[in-house]
């Protein structure tokens, strides 16, 4: 008698009652930015975040830093034109690190890298430095000043966004000081009102 194979089983499925409520994403996977110059973005990418390429060919190059696949993806493309000023769309990047000291480590680094940040701020939720990739990207290096969300709404709660939507500029060189003289990073990261007679826009730097 010959034995007739049937296959796997299937289960019907309603998706319905699977997911009864909104399924919101599990996690932000990557970015993907369109450059002129592939291998130049490329190499500044890898520079600054000690990445690594997970695949690349003339074309695409996609780099990761951790256990994801990719974290950044670069579609060279060239004759492309540089978007105007004051134009809609994406305004930066940001990118956190653990702790206060591994911001400030990266900073030192890319100090000596001649990679400079064009604006440093004190939030008030984050210390974030804000450079600019080779194709004029803004790109952020940030360290949540918060352990929990809980602790960052109430911040938001106690009107201090209302007071200060922007920060206060601060000095990474002389946090630096404080910091490698054992200034208690809870004083070190507290953001201090707006100087005297200034307003939250003096406080940026586009």
């Amino acid at each position: 008698m010959s034995v007739v194979n049937e296959g796997p089983r299937t289960t019907a499925r309603r998706l319905v009652d699977e997911y009864p409520e909104r399924v919101r994403p599990f996690k932000l996977a990557h970015v993907v930015l369109m450059t002129p110059n592939l291998p130049r973005a490329r190499d500044w990418y890898l520079n600054m975040f000690d990445a690594r390429v997970a695949y690349e060919n003339d074309k695409v190059c996609f780099l990761t830093y951790d256990d994801e696949h990719h974290r950044i993806g670069l579609i060279g493309v060239p004759q492309l034109v540089q978007r105007p000023p004051n134009s809609w769309g994406l305004e930066h990047l940001a990118f956190s690190y653990r702790t206060l000291g591994g911001l400030l480590a990266q900073y030192s680094y890319l100090k000596s890298q001649d990679i400079h940040p064009f604006w440093t701020i004190n939030h008030g939720p984050t210390i974030s430095f804000y450079y600019r990739d080779p194709d004029g990207n803004k790109v952020e290096t940030d360290y949540d000043v918060f352990p929990t969300v809980a602790e960052t709404n109430a911040f938001f709660s106690a009107g201090h966004y209302q007071e200060n939507f922007m920060g206060i500029l601060i000095d990474p060189e002389e946090m630096i000081t404080k910091y490698e003289a054992g200034v208690p990073i809870s004083e070190l990261v507290r953001r201090p009102p707006l100087p005297p007679g200034k307003t939250p826009w003096d406080m940026h730097r586009p």
